[in-house]
């Protein structure tokens, strides 16, 4: 793998130039079979507070480059994910256990990404407002300066970009602090990226890190605007940091999304789409769907059909095989999902299918006659778990459906689509679908959610990222000075 080969990452973490870092070595390992596929530094607090510091130095020298010199390098950023998408995507396989189309999908958002935000630098960077004196008064979007990015192990390359990127665009250095378990995906392949696509030194830096160097990067006098996306648990520490240290926190958290499928949607189409929401990348996904919810009429036959298909799904190496499933992160991961399992079905749901796994294989599974007290029903499971509940009236599906501290993603799979829309608009969600399921991206629509989901904050989208990623500055300009009375 020449273009991110050991020699380029290993023991160490980018920040324009190569350097040790301060919190020891990492293994970089696969789920699939536990080998070592090799090591890298992990970033401490001292590692934090240099790059801030070069990257606040650098970032004065970027915001000053000419906006088409900008845009042109995030082009070629975007076209660099195609042509190592072949080497970048073995390592998404490998390190993360995506299947090919998990792949082929964060491949292709991340050019997009690339591509919409080299719009950005082009955009009017503020307005022409009225003022009481006379001169020329205007209102100004100016980079922030040093922007944290926090991404997870997930869906590690697109939660990375759909931060990075537009902050760069937008004149901003970039501090990004991947997930260790994903720090060659998820972290050196965008440094990698951009280093042969002309970003200049110190403009972006990677630290592989844990909470540590995530709390130094929160803390950091340096840094201005932090993008988050993982748990709620930590989205609200990270929040109550970033509120003492008096910046801005972009909050994207977890889910716990309904489908809601009526009595007149077509029965195959939205098992496959049930299915899809569930155990796509083996529900390590914050849009998953958690809960179906399924009108009485048809609730029998949507669960056998569910568990019907899920028993024939395949799950196994994606190095090795077309599987409709991979493995788990690791083993926390698994023996997380197994107790919400066994637990909910203590709590009185039944096991339709899956509950088992081989090593961190975890078959994908659907509990029926889930109620609100089984904890399949009320927590996140991030794992291929379908929970299954029955409703009677729309205003049941309703409140089904908005009892939740989550508000993330919302699917509708009905034969009347303004019917869809107009439940829709009774349910508290960031993000709507209706014939679709909740799992859904695309990098020019605002993406977030509300709630315990996040903090509204969007990615996504010109307007959404120019708010996000610049501050508002207020300019006036006379053509001499006044007279005061004193």
């Amino acid at each position: 793998m020449a273009f991110l080969s050991g020699e380029t990452w290993q023991g160490r973490v980018f920040t324009g130039t190569w350097v040790t870092t301060a919190g020891g070595d990492g293994v970089v390992r696969e789920p699939a079979s536990g080998r070592e596929l090799g090591r890298t530094g992990i970033a401490g607090p001292v590692d934090v507070a240099a790059s801030a510091l070069s990257a606040a130095e650098a970032h004065r020298t970027w915001a000053a480059t000419p906006f088409q010199d900008r845009a042109a390098i995030l082009r070629r950023a975007g076209d660099l994910w195609q042509r190592h998408g072949t080497e970048i995507g073995e390592w998404l396989t490998r390190e993360s256990g995506s299947v090919a189309g998990k792949v082929g999908f964060e491949l292709h958002v991340a050019a997009q990404e690339c591509y919409e935000a080299a719009a950005l630098p082009g955009h009017p960077y503020g307005e022409m407002v009225p003022s009481e004196a006379p001169r020329l008064s205007t209102v100004q979007r100016v980079p922030v300066g040093v922007v944290g990015v926090i991404a997870p192990f997930n869906a590690p390359l697109i939660l990375a970009i759909r931060s990075v990127a537009p902050a760069l665009a937008l004149g901003n250095a970039v501090i990004l602090k991947p997930d260790p378990r994903t720090a060659v995906c998820g972290g050196f392949s965008l440094a990698a990226v951009f280093e042969e696509a002309g970003l200049p030194p110190g403009v972006l830096h990677v630290l592989p890190g844990g909470p540590e160097a995530g709390a130094a990067l929160v803390a950091d006098p340096n840094v201005r605007v932090i993008s988050f996306t993982g748990s709620t648990a930590a989205g609200r520490l990270v929040g109550e940091a970033a509120g003492k240290h008096l910046k801005r926190a972009h909050l994207e958290l977890g889910g716990n999304s309904a489908l809601i499928v009526c009595r007149d949607a077509d029965l195959d189409r939205a098992v496959g789409a049930g299915a899809w929401g569930s155990f796509f990348h083996q529900g390590q996904i914050c849009m998953t769907t958690g809960r179906h919810l399924v009108h009485e009429s048809i609730y029998p036959e949507y669960v056998r059909r569910l568990a019907d298909k899920a028993d024939k799904l395949t799950v196994g190496d994606p190095a090795t095989g077309d599987f409709a499933l991979g493995p788990v992160i690791d083993a926390g991961q698994r023996d997380k999902i197994h107790a919400l399992v066994t637990e909910s079905v203590a709590a009185g749901a039944t096991l339709a299918a899956g509950g088992t796994y081989t090593d961190l294989f975890y078959r994908p599974t659907v509990l029926a006659d889930v109620t609100a007290s089984v904890p399949a029903y009320r927590t996140e499971v991030f794992g291929p778990v379908a929970a299954v509940t029955p409703f009677a009236s729309e205003d049941e599906a309703v409140k089904l459906a908005a009892d939740s501290e989550y508000g993330l993603s919302l699917g509708i799979l009905t034969g009347d689509a303004m019917r869809g829309l107009a439940l829709a608009e009774r349910i508290p969600s960031g993000i709507v679908h209706v014939n679709d399921q909740t799992v859904n991206d695309e990098a020019n629509v605002p993406f977030g959610g509300v709630r315990a989901s996040g903090t509204g904050s969007r990615f996504g989208g010109a307007a959404a990222n120019i708010a996000a990623f610049t501050e508002t500055r207020w300019v006036t300009m006379r053509a001499d000075v006044p007279g005061y009375p004193f």
